[in-house]
């Protein structure tokens, strides 16, 4: 026996691998239980060419246990096991990978699937272990061999007295810490829950205390026929904790450029932290069955956060510690196709299956929307047919793509109303104007509505309108009266937008019932105002208010008296009348000690 150095430079490289590769410990299991699985293939392999070897492949297993006295961890694989030169390069070589090696001289085989490459995996177990000790025979050898490092001298090779081929890993724990309790990994709950989480899909039986663990063959890989909804469920519920069934299951596959294998599910409600901080958009990734990333956020974009699932590939670029993933073109084309997916199942249910969609978009509908609204309105074209709004003629909620079919001879715009519910949108004032055309009107409750209106901006060539901008007047016979009028009572309309801090006062004819309302100028609604105020942000923003006073109401003809006999009383008038305009748009008002002051002293006249 004799001591020998790591050939690949030193303990600085090693520390280089178990501190800075690797920032998860519990993953070292995941990489000593695949380099079994990839020694059990090479062996499998083997004898499909070599006659000798008398292998029956249900008896190929990976083997955990535990020495509670010593505090150890073995995993043991009857794979091809190694030689001591063998042991010499691939585990005294740092980054070596013999895995690699193989899969390279195998490059064109298509029939076994090896899932290490990179040589680093086996030193991550040196994260919990003070001594690893490996005993392997091989295949071409009579002889076994023992490999025994602590990870910071070095290592020995030495002769032992295994008999069967394969490699048995015993892990000596490091001491227990204030800060990690290492001795978990000795435990029962600890070795199930981590064989379970990363080796489930492992090809061969992963056995502990005479229990097979992992699954084996994952569901997204069995024949769709051979699958129950029932199957589809219960994997849902088991791996996402969730008590009511998805809304849709999405199980697709893809060969040629890429291949994978997909299984994605559509909550039928929001989970409780979804929209927090907290929440990890992302889909489960395997590699061969290994799950390599818990979150891939790269595969799904943003508007479709809300999706669950996994993607089974062989087709991607892993980084060194197999925790990130290179920023490839496999990875794009996959979250392409799966968005693509989505969309169109989204679509199909929709057309298909309108309640269940209506149930999918009161959970995750403001997402959408977002989406339509993010990244400066980039994905509006993809999203825009997926919206719902409600309608104020059918009183349910409609596509932009029905509320056009439905456009009366002649309509040219669009038109929406925000507000906080829909009874509140109903009956306000501006609405009126609109209604008695006979116009449909959309209305916007949600807090993103308007942004993704704005952010679209056209549908099929018709202009959105809001029918709380001041622009829009739809009485043409009128128009010139409007105008003349307001020309005609320019200082009396003055006076009264001094008093109060708006745009612009003035005389309207769109209202019917309803003395006077608020309108807007420019980008920024009132709903607008409300939203991005109510932002934990030091952006504030102010709307351009234009009140506006019903030309056929009789307020009109007291304004005009007022202006003429008193106008210190129209200035109270018209803070009263303002405060009435934000009160109905559900605006705060800033001075109300004042306006019922004011109100008061007018009745008691």
């Amino acid at each position: 026996m004799k001591k020998k150095q790591f050939k690949s430079e030193s303990k600085r490289l090693l520390d280089l691998m178990i501190n800075s590769i690797y920032t998860n410990k519990d993953i070292f299991l995941r990489e000593l239980i695949s380099n079994g699985s990839d020694a059990i293939d090479k062996l499998y392999y083997e004898s499909l060419t070599n006659k000798d070897l008398k292998i029956k492949k249900k008896d190929l297993a990976i083997n955990i246990s535990v020495n509670n006295d010593n505090k150890a961890l073995i995993i043991e694989d009857n794979g091809i096991g190694m030689t001591e030169e063998e042991l010499e390069n691939n585990l005294g070589t740092i980054a070596k990978s013999g895995t690699l090696a193989f899969k390279e001289m195998m490059d064109k085989k298509k029939d076994i699937n090896i899932i290490g490459q990179f040589g680093v995996g086996f030193y991550s177990a040196f994260m919990i272990s003070k001594k690893i000790v490996v005993e392997s025979k091989s295949i071409n050898s009579n002889q076994g061999y023992s490999w025994v490092s602590d990870g910071l001298d070095g290592y020995t090779i030495s002769e032992c007295d295994r008999k069967e081929n394969g490699t048995k890993i015993t892990l000596y724990l490091k001491d227990d810490t204030d800060d990690f309790t290492y001795s978990d990994y000795i435990s029962d709950y600890k070795i199930k829950n981590l064989v379970t989480k990363y080796s489930d899909y492992i090809s061969y039986p992963i056995i502990y205390n005479n229990e097979t663990l992992n699954s084996m063959v994952p569901l997204w890989k069995k024949n769709k026929k051979d699958i129950k909804e029932e199957d589809y469920n219960n994997f849902y519920s088991d791996k996402y904790y969730d008590y009511e069934k998805p809304v849709k299951v999405i199980h697709t596959s893809a060969e040629g450029m890429i291949s994978y294998n997909a299984l994605l599910f559509i909550p039928s409600h929001t989970p409780m932290d979804y929209y927090t901080k907290e929440y990890e958009k992302g889909l489960s990734l395997y590699s061969n069955g290994v799950l390599i990333m818990e979150n891939c956020k790269d595969l799904l974009p943003d508007y479709l956060a809300f999706v669950k699932g996994v993607v089974d590939t062989e087709d991607v670029s892993l980084n060194i510690s197999r925790e990130m993933l290179q920023q490839t073109r496999s990875i794009q084309l996959i979250e392409k196709n799966i968005d693509s997916k989505v969309r169109k199942e989204l679509e199909d249910m929709l057309n298909n299956d309108r309640e269940n969609y209506k149930k999918f978009f009161e959970a995750f509908g403001p997402q959408l929307k977002f989406g339509v609204y993010n990244n400066f309105g980039m994905d509006k074209d993809k999203l825009k047919d997926l919206l719902l709004f409600y309608s104020s003629k059918k009183k349910d909620y409609i596509t932009l793509k029905e509320y056009i079919s439905n456009m009366k001879e002649g309509q040219e715009s669009i038109y929406y109303a925000s507000g906080e519910t829909i009874d509140k949108i109903d009956n306000m004032p501006q609405i009126e104007q609109v209604k008695d055309k006979d116009y449909e009107i959309l209305y916007l409750t949600d807090y993103i509505d308007e942004f993704a209106i704005t952010a679209l901006q056209e549908y099929e060539g018709k202009k959105f309108s809001n029918v709380k901008e001041e622009k829009l007047d739809l009485d043409e016979d009128k128009k010139e009266i409007t105008k003349k009028l307001n020309e005609d009572n320019k200082d009396l309309l003055n006076i009264m937008k001094e008093s109060i801090n708006v745009s612009e006062v003035r005389f309207t004819n769109k209202l019917k019932n309803h003395p006077v309302c608020l309108t807007t100028k420019g980008e920024v609604s009132l709903d607008m105002e409300k939203v991005i105020n109510a932002m934990p942000t030091d952006q504030k923003v102010k709307a351009e208010e234009v009140l506006e006073i019903n030309e056929d109401h009789k307020i009109k003809d007291k304004l005009i008296d007022l202006y003429n006999n008193n106008k210190e009383e129209l200035k109270n008038y018209t803070k009263i009348l303002y405060s009435e305009a934000r009160l109905i748009e559900g605006l705060q008002i800033d001075n109300p000690t004042e306006i019922s002051n004011l109100i008061c002293d007018i009745i008691s006249k």
